[in-house]
């Protein structure tokens, strides 16, 4: 019998075809099953497939609906739970925008195992006998609906940020505590909601509360701090007080009050609440205490004596203060956290540059280097008064090297409370009764003083016209050489200052001779070698004053008559001087004065007759051309 070989070539032809064989044979029973299944189940539902939990196997599309309908009504019936702040809002889904639509429903579940390619349907088909297949039911979901039924809970639930504070109340402190804020995310809520609501199941869903804390919580302490400032007056004071000091300064607790401040100020990133007297306040309290306060360090005062050759203090000196307002702020308000109730202020001290133990070889005061006097005759008391009262300031005073001294700074303010009185000024073209009438024949003498003592004088001005004061000479006499050596200080407006620059100090003496109506001013220093020489053109360029002019005084009698301003020549004079030093010329300087003609004016009372050849007849108010 003969048997046939198979040939090694023929081998993976006969595999390959078994291979193509069974795939085929696959496709034919998979298509054969898959077409068989969907026309047992043509218009149907396959088996296994279920929505929300409802069998709906082998239902027509209709009938799903109908099932669908008459089993979910979770939209109606179903329980949602909101929970905060121990309340409880129960709805049902229906109340919060769902809608469930069984035709879609049951639509997508008739789709199962019919969706996709061949092979898809059938997954589907199998998957969905062997293990079931629970289709998502379709609803509408109006989230708006939600979105007010979530507000309506918020206005319930959130809570706005309050910010601790303090009020006060005449002297009384409140405190209010701060209040943590709260408030619902609704569309995170939402998120939570519509899941919930896709389940088809009763259920709770959280309320996503956001809660945010304030910048102040509790500012209880810093009531307490309010109420220890209120607790008693408030007395402040200059450091290291002595006798004399101003001061102390005591406020009550209602003026400390009115000073109270909050503020709140961010402390390495944090807010606090600070409690203290507010800056501002006190402040202009404090810059009004300054004025009592400052003062300029003062140098000892000192004579000269002659019979020794050594200085004598008349008065000792005095330390100057200066207070830091600013400083002073912060001290009161650190002071007051600390609970304290007197406080010293921020002053610093200045030391005098000359002190009473000082010699005359230290400053070098050792001679007499020049004097000069000046005659007032026929003053009147109030005239007196005031040269006295204005020589007395400047008697002891030392001016240092290099300084430019300025008469009217040390002058100060001319008043009656300063020992001054009411004499005749030359105010607004008019002689006039005003305080201080005089002083001019002390800055006069200074003036003539320094011109020959040879200094440089930086500031000086003439009076409007010559009064006969300062050219009078020892005997009372006019002497016309002295025209244009006067000097007028009306401070701060008008001034006289002369610079001493030279290497040593100057120490001034101011004596006035009532008896003799005479003011001298010596000055002492040590002599550089300088010397002067001068010359005047005297009065010249005179026009006549003029004629005099009449007025009505009621404060007088009849017949009364008085010259209350006295006729003078205009003049131009110019005074040249030369200051030499050791044979040297060292500097030359000019004062040129123009003095105005000035006006008589007589003065008489009421139902006066003719009072022009009354004034006449008694030589009063004549005409120039008389």
């Amino acid at each position: 019998m003969n048997s046939k070989r198979v040939s090694r070539r023929d081998l993976p032809r006969q595999i390959l075809a078994v291979l193509v064989g069974g795939f085929v044979l696959f496709f034919a029973i998979t298509i054969t099953w898959t077409l068989g299944y969907q026309l047992i189940y043509a218009g149907r539902i396959f088996p296994g497939i279920s929505v929300a939990g409802v069998d709906l196997s082998g239902l027509s599309r209709n009938e799903a609906v109908l099932k669908l309908s008459q089993t979910l009504s979770y939209s109606n019936t179903g329980k949602i739970l909101f929970r905060a702040v121990e309340k409880i809002w129960v709805v049902s889904p229906s109340e919060l925008g769902m809608v469930f639509d069984p035709s879609a429903s049951a639509l997508a579940a008739y789709g199962v195992g019919r969706s996709g390619g061949l092979f898809s349907a059938l997954a589907g088909q199998i998957s969905a006998r062997g293990f079931g297949s629970d289709v998502a039911p379709v609803v509408i979901f109006d989230q708006r609906v939600a979105y007010n039924y979530l507000q309506n809970i918020a206005t319930q639930v959130d809570l706005p940020i309050v910010e601790a504070s303090l009020h006060l109340e005449g002297t009384n402190v409140t405190a209010q505590p701060g209040q943590v804020g709260r408030l619902i995310n609704l569309d995170e809520t939402l998120v939570y909601l519509g899941a919930q609501l896709q389940s088809f199941r009763d259920g709770e869903v959280p309320l996503v509360i956001q809660e945010a804390a304030p910048k102040l919580l509790d500012v209880s302490s810093q009531a307490e701090a309010a109420r220890g400032i209120l607790s008693q007056p408030l007395t402040i004071a200059i450091p290291n007080y002595r006798e004399g000091d101003p001061g102390p300064w005591t406020y009550d607790v209602p003026v400390i009050a009115n000073m109270l401040g909050v503020d709140v100020v961010d402390v390495n990133g944090k807010a606090q609440m600070q409690v203290g007297l507010n800056p501002t306040a006190l402040r202009q309290t404090l810059a009004e205490i300054k004025t009592f306060v400052d003062r300029q360090p003062e140098n000892a005062r000192f004579i000269f004596n002659n019979g020794t050759g050594q200085i004598e203090p008349i008065s000792a000196s005095r330390i100057g203060r200066s207070m830091d307002v600013e400083a002073s702020i912060v001290a009161i308000n650190n002071g007051l956290a600390r609970g304290e109730h007197t406080i010293a202020l921020a002053v610093t001290e200045q030391q005098p540059a000359v002190a009473d133990t000082a010699t005359g070889a230290e400053l070098g005061v050792t001679q007499l280097i020049q004097q000069q006097t000046t005659y007032f005759y026929g003053s009147s008391d109030a005239r007196i008064q005031n040269i006295v009262a204005a020589a007395a300031r400047y008697h002891g005073l030392l001016v240092a090297p290099g300084e430019t001294f300025s008469m009217g700074s040390v002058l100060g303010d001319v008043s009656l409370e300063n020992g001054f009185a009411e004499a005749l000024i030359i105010y607004g073209g008019r002689t006039i009764k005003g305080v201080g009438g005089g002083v001019c024949q002390v800055s006069t003498t200074l003036f003539r003083t320094v011109f020959f003592a040879g200094f440089p004088v930086i500031e000086r001005y003439s009076h409007a016209y010559r009064v006969s004061y300062y050219e009078m000479d020892a005997s009372g006499s006019v002497d016309s050489t002295l025209a244009g050596m006067d000097a007028t200080v009306f401070f701060p407006l008008v001034d006289f200052k002369f610079k001493n620059d030279t290497a040593s100090w100057l120490l001034m003496e101011t004596t006035v001779d009532v008896a003799a109506r005479t003011i001298t001013w010596k000055l002492y220093s040590t002599s550089d070698g300088r010397s002067i020489t001068w010359d005047t053109t005297g009065p010249s360029n005179t026009v006549p004053p003029p004629e005099p002019a009449f007025e009505e005084n009621p404060d007088f009698n009849k017949n009364q008559i008085k010259e209350v301003d006295h006729a003078a020549q205009g003049a131009d004079v110019n005074v040249t001087r030369t200051v030499w030093i050791n044979g040297q010329i060292y500097f030359s300087d000019q004062f040129q004065t123009h003095y105005q003609p000035w006006q008589a004016v007589c003065q008489y009372g009421p139902e006066t007759e003719n009072p022009e050849k009354k004034a006449k007849k008694e030589g009063l108010c004549l005409s120039p051309n008389t």
